[in-house]
């Protein structure tokens, strides 16, 4: 656990308008700050950076927290390497992590750079099976400096040689069996994950290695062998080469199917290809590549396998700010066949002619019918029309309702007029999902209340409650107003009662009470809560007097919530409507 005087002393040091403000353009409203959300594609402002708490929070993706925070997500890298990044921007010195994780974290990116270092160096010994790695490389058209660059290795057919290397190291049993290099048998015996496969490192962002990729030199299964998760290792989070990537002048990234497509392209002089760890492309990916990329072609193999994987990319990249492309690889099977057979300048002139995701999507579509027969002619210009009614722009629909009367040899009239009549339609189905994520935003549904507490008293007490934590995230000497008076056992929300515990321990050890100290005491759901309440009352002035109407709101709501508890499900249920219809002004309101 890092200190928690180191944590305050950061705290005071860092302006988290200043920090959001050089990742996002940011506008002054008030007292606040808004932009658009770095976590989510968005046309309207619903970001908003709050001095106050030193806390961020997105109204439109629920995104939230305190500078940490911001840096974890945006680079997408831990708590402590977190912290690391924002002291040496407040030129503090690193922080003594003497956490247990913290310490095997460490360790294991140490044990893996000698890893990487014995796999290197069994690819260049002069035993006969190092030789054998050395011209499947060779095969594979890289030359010296692209393995070099890349740290590729070979994992010799000795399961026990890297085991006995790093114990000779001085790493223990609990390390080694917690890098993910290393497999146990029944008996206990010790066996490499990795052996007689060429290697390829996975790095972060920060130029760690995190994690390898294993494979075999000829047909044998499995085919590929990757590093499990582990403490430093997240696949779903990670890119592969998106620490060279990232570092381009270039900001049209080549998405790629595996780790050779994206070798052979770096060698070939395209510095941001890059591939997403894992078998599918994830959301984190996403927005992690959504940092550093403006526009992203999606260069997948041309099999039907690959073609899948375009289309779920597509998907995935739905509501990402970048452009998306489709890159179609004639007469090779992927990338790195083409490069080998036409060379780099003609790949090249491919990525630069490569047509949009629209065009790739009607083609998929196209495929699907038989437009010699009526019937499916006719199914297919319906399924074109709704494509294009939910994913293009006015200017795109004139083009491609063109495109579609020509193919189907349907007038260009009626297809405009059918796909008015869709866009109308797409429209009215956007506004109703937009209503309902209105309505999901407000405060009533922001209070999650158990089953068994219902009724509008029990919602009046989390209310006061969450203005309560907002408040005393505010102005923490509140705190002493309250802890007297509200026993932590009366909150209704589990993660609210997390957090205001951990704030009562905050001042029974006398440590500041804010998002980024609280982080020591909490989940990160409870975080993320209080991140929310911050931003929902932001502009709610609290002052001692409005703090005891709370208190007194709760104390006389608790003994009604309590009787809500012991209904059966009808009488609660005829409770809450009678509430409900309270609240509309349709009954009279109880005094």
């Amino acid at each position: 656990m890092i200190p928690h005087e180191y944590i305050e002393e950061l705290t005071r040091r860092t302006d988290i308008v200043e920090l959001v403000g050089s990742y996002v353009q940011l506008k002054r409203k008030g007292r606040l700050y808004g932009g658009l959300c770095p976590f989510h594609s968005e046309k309207t402002p619903s970001f908003y950076v709050y001095p106050d708490t030193q806390s961020f929070y997105c109204f439109g993706c629920g995104a939230g927290g305190d500078a940490i925070g911001f840096v974890r997500k945006i680079n997408s890298i831990d708590y402590t390497e977190a912290v690391k990044m924002l002291a040496a921007r407040a030129g503090m010195p690193e922080p003594q992590d003497d956490d247990k994780t913290g310490r095997m974290r460490s360790r294991i990116l140490s044990m893996n750079k000698e890893a990487a270092r014995f796999f290197h160096a069994c690819l260049n010994s002069t035993v006969e099976e190092a030789r054998q790695a050395r011209a499947y490389w060779r095969r594979r058209g890289l030359d010296d400096k692209t393995i070099v660059r890349f740290g590729l290795g070979y994992a010799p057919d000795d399961g026990q040689a890297l085991y006995q290397y790093l114990r000779d190291k001085g790493y223990n049993r609990q390390e080694l069996d917690a890098s993910g290099l290393f497999k146990r048998s029944q008996s206990g015996r010790v066996y490499c994950l990795f052996w007689r496969r060429v290697m390829t490192p996975i790095f972060d962002l920060r130029g760690n290695i995190i994690a390898f990729g294993g494979r075999v030199m000829d047909d044998s299964k499995p085919k590929y062998v990757n590093s499990p998760e582990t403490l430093v290792y997240h696949k779903s989070g990670t890119v592969f080469a998106l620490q060279i990537a990232k570092r381009s002048a270039s900001r049209r990234f080549v998405l790629c199917e595996g780790y050779m497509d994206v070798i052979s392209m770096h060698q070939a002089g395209i510095d941001t290809a890059v591939c997403a760890c894992g078998t599918a492309l994830t959301p984190d990916q996403v927005r992690l590549i959504s940092e550093y990329a403006d526009e992203v072609i999606l260069s997948y193999d041309s099999d039907e396998a690959g073609q899948k994987a375009t289309l779920r990319s597509l998907e995935m990249f739905r509501n990402s700010p970048v452009k998306v492309g489709v890159l179609q690889i004639p007469g090779a099977k992927d990338p790195d066949e083409y490069i080998k057979k036409y060379g780099a300048e003609r790949f090249k002139a491919l990525l630069d002619g490569v047509g949009n995701a629209l065009d790739f999507r009607l083609k998929r579509l196209r495929d699907k019918y038989d437009l010699a027969q009526d019937a499916q002619r006719l199914e297919y210009v319906k399924d074109a029309v709704d494509m294009l009614a939910e994913r293009s722009s006015p200017t795109e629909q004139e083009v491609y309702a063109g495109r579609l009367a020509e193919e189907t040899n349907i007038s260009k009239t009626a297809i405009m007029t059918q796909l008015a009549a869709a866009v109308k339609k797409a429209g009215s189905k956007r506004r109703w999902e937009k209503n309902n994520a209105v309505l999901r935003s407000g405060e009533m549904d922001q209070i999650k209340l158990p089953y068994s507490v219902g009724g509008g008293k029990a919602l009046g007490i989390a209310s006061a409650q969450q203005r309560l934590l907002a408040a005393i995230l505010r102005e923490p000497h509140y705190l002493d107003l309250v802890k007297d008076q509200l026993p932590a056992e009366r909150f209704i929300q589990p993660q609210q009662k997390e957090l205001y515990e951990a704030m009562l321990r905050c001042r029974q050890e006398g440590i500041e009470i804010s998002l980024t100290t609280l982080h020591a005491f909490v989940s990160e759901e409870a975080l993320n809560e209080l991140s929310h309440l911050a931003a929902q009352y932001s502009d709610v002035n609290c002052t001692p007097d409005d703090i005891r109407l709370y208190l007194d709101r709760i104390a006389r709501g608790m003994p009604l919530a309590q009787k809500a508890a012991e209904m059966s499900d009808e009488q609660l249920n005829d409770f809450i409507q009678s509430m409900r219809e309270k609240k509309q002004g349709n009954l009279p309101q109880e005094e």
